[in-house]
């Protein structure tokens, strides 16, 4: 049987912290979304942990806006 979208994204264990970062940093999506460069859509996939990967230029450009490190960002968690 062929797990589900939820049941894969359970099993990812890199988890995308970025919802947090945003809420400290007090910066809304779409503001984010502006100053990154990327759709808002975009960044929903990757604040709701349904990425399967963020190019290096975008994890870059979303440090910078946000004033934070990657480790900030992205957590590994074993399953």
């Amino acid at each position: 049987m062929t797990p589900t979208g939820d049941e894969r994204k359970s099993d990812m264990p890199i988890v995308v912290n970025l919802d947090v970062m945003m809420a400290k940093r007090k910066i809304s999506a779409g503001e984010l979304a502006e100053k990154v460069g990327i759709t808002p859509a975009n960044l929903s996939i990757l604040k709701n942990n349904k990425a399967k990967a963020i190019r290096f230029s975008t994890l870059e450009a979303i440090c910078r806006a946000l004033d934070c490190q990657p480790a900030d960002l992205l957590e590994y968690r074993e399953s």
